[in-house]
C-alpha cells in the first residue's frame, strides 16, 4: 500500500471507529472540516475516506446541508444479519482453504488481541480487533465479489452491536471468533463454515 492509500485507509479507520462507537451520532450533521480535524489527516485522504463511508452507507451527502451520519433504522439489525448469515460462512470456508501462512498468523494475532480485550473489558479495543479480523479475511478470500458485499454489512453490524454491547456479549463474541480463527488456522473448511455460522447466529440473537 503506497503512502497516499495508507493515509486514506488510516483516515477511514479513524472515522469508521468514531461512527461505530457512536461518537459521531446517528443522524447528526457534520462538515468535511470537522471530519478532517477528527481524522487527523489531510483533505485528500479524508475525502477518500468519506467516499468509502458513503459507499458503505454510513455517511450520506445532503445537498445544501452537508454530510450526515446515517440513522439506525429498526429493521437494520435483522436485515444485516440475515444477509451476513448467507454470505459469511462461505467466506470463512474459502479463507480456510486459500489463506496463506501470513494471513493465518495475522488471524491468530487477532484472536490474541480479542482475548486480551475480553480480559480487560475493552469493548472499543475489541471492535478495533474485529475490524482487523474482517480486513484480513477480506485480503485472504479469493472471491472479491463476496468480500465487496460483506464489507459494508460488517461495519453496520459493529455499530449495531455497540448500541447494546456489554462485557457478556463481548466475551461470547470473542469465544466464537476464536473458534473461527482456529478452524482457519487448521485449514478446516467445514469447521470454519460451521464456526462462522455459530458466530453469526450468536450475533443475531
Amino acid at each position: 500500500m503506497d503512502n497516499a492509500a495508507s493515509q486514506a485507509h488510516l483516515a477511514y479507520l479513524t472515522l469508521e471507529g468514531l461512527i461505530v462507537t457512536l461518537k459521531l451520532k446517528p443522524g447528526s450533521l457534520v462538515t468535511e472540516r470537522q471530519l478532517i480535524e477528527l481524522a487527523g489527516h489531510g483533505r485528500t485522504p479524508v475525502r477518500e475516506a468519506i467516499q468509502k463511508l458513503e459507499w458503505q452507507g454510513l455517511i450520506a451527502v445532503r445537498p445544501r446541508a452537508g454530510l450526515q451520519i446515517t440513522a439506525i433504522r429498526p429493521d437494520d439489525h435483522a436485515h444485516v444479519m440475515a444477509t451476513r448469515r448467507q454470505l459469511e460462512p462461505l467466506a470463512a470456508a474459502l479463507v480456510a482453504q486459500h489463506a496463506d501462512d501470513d494471513h493465518r498468523e495475522q488471524l491468530v494475532a487477532c484472536a490474541q488481541a480479542m482475548t486480551a480485550c475480553s480480559i480487560h473489558s475493552d469493548v472499543e479495543g475489541f471492535l478495533a480487533a474485529d475490524k482487523s479480523f474482517d480486513e484480513i479475511m477480506e485480503q485472504a478470500c479469493p472471491n472479491r465479489y463476496l468480500t465487496a458485499a460483506l464489507a459494508p454489512l460488517q461495519t453496520h453490524s459493529r455499530r449495531l452491536w455497540f448500541t447494546r454491547a456489554d462485557n457478556r456479549h463481548m466475551d461470547g463474541s470473542v469465544e466464537r471468533h476464536v473458534k473461527v480463527i482456529r478452524a482457519i488456522r487448521n485449514g478446516d473448511r467445514l469447521a470454519a463454515e460451521a464456526a462462522m455460522t455459530d458466530l453469526i447466529d450468536y450475533l443475531s440473537a
